[in-house]
């Protein structure tokens, strides 16, 4: 049996005199790649299913994809939404996948473990004009801001990686002013900066040859914290109500999506390792803006 809740509540981090099993091992190995909330996420998603297991005196190491099915059912019958069992799911899915690559198990029973359909949410989110608007407010606080907003909306950064970036961080590579920045769950990536973004970043670094390209008035590095307060600031006098940081992520892909890049494309941009989050985004989308109800109404009224 294995008991991840025992002494430490930490699954990552035991304690004097704790010795951690193979299952709680597979497990540091797994959310070691993550860090900040998707680190709290996957750890909080990994107890669940760890005191799951240990109140059915099942080893984890051992399961099934039957007893992975009894979880995901036994999710269901605790009234818990479709989402959060898919996000529950997906990282057990993960845990496995992992602990299969590390030689720990023999193969992964949560390869082939069947999800609840998830229906992508009826918001429409920000739309071009709105997105548009917010960043022109944006640039009536300061350069700041402004550079905060670009890359939030104008590149799809998430909070976490635009507070990170730093002035050493940009180059000029094949006649294209980039950026390096590290992603969701340690991964790398370099992204291109647009004229206007590049022009915009410029304006927050100033004279200023190192350190963080984001700063705090009191010349400190941005934090999320700060990030968000300053976002929700911009919405207010923007117009728009209540803005954070996802949803300049979320209008980057929305925009991307409305000027025609393809989906594969865009999930390569929007750097999401599984292609149906993508794809959510584009059914948000058709739900209103490509709606049929549209094509009905010009078919019948053009006669």
């Amino acid at each position: 049996m294995t008991t991840l809740l025992t002494a430490p509540t930490d699954i990552t981090s035991g304690e004097p005199g704790w010795s951690p099993d193979e299952a709680q091992l597979a497990a540091a190995a797994f959310v070691a790649r993550y860090r900040d909330r998707t680190l709290e996420a996957y750890r909080d998603d990994l107890r669940s299913f760890f005191q799951w297991a240990d109140d059915h005196g099942l080893d984890v190491l051992a399961a099934t994809r039957a007893h992975l099915e009894w979880y995901r059912t036994a999710m269901e019958q605790r009234g818990l939404a479709p989402a959060t069992i898919d996000r529950r799911l997906c990282t057990v899915c993960g845990y496995y996948r992992f602990a299969h690559l590390d030689g720990r198990i023999s193969s992964n029973p949560a390869q082939y473990v069947r999800r609840p359909k998830v229906q992508p949410s009826e918001g429409r989110g920000m739309d071009r004009d709105e997105l548009a608007r917010f960043l022109f407010t944006a640039e009536q606080y300061d350069h700041a801001h402004a550079a905060l907003a670009v890359l939030l909306g104008l590149n799809g950064l998430r909070v976490s990686e635009a507070c990170a970036t730093d002035i050493e961080d940009l180059a000029f590579e094949h006649g294209h002013c980039t950026l390096r920045i590290i992603g969701k769950g340690n991964k790398p990536a370099t992204i291109p900066l647009a004229p206007r973004t590049s022009r915009t970043v410029d304006l927050a670094i100033g004279e200023r040859i190192e350190g963080p390209i984001l700063r705090r008035r009191d010349g400190q590095r941005l934090d999320r914290r700060t990030a968000h307060r300053w976002v929700r600031s911009i919405g207010k006098r923007a117009g728009l109500g209540h803005v954070h940081p996802h949803v300049l992520r979320a209008a980057f892909i929305m925009a991307a999506l409305d000027a025609g890049v393809p989906l594969r494309e865009l999930q390569l941009a929007a750097r999401h390792a599984d292609p149906r989050t993508t794809t959510i985004y584009d059914h948000r989308r058709q739900n209103l803006d490509r709606h049929a109800a549209h094509v009905v109404v010009a078919f019948v009224t053009s006669g």
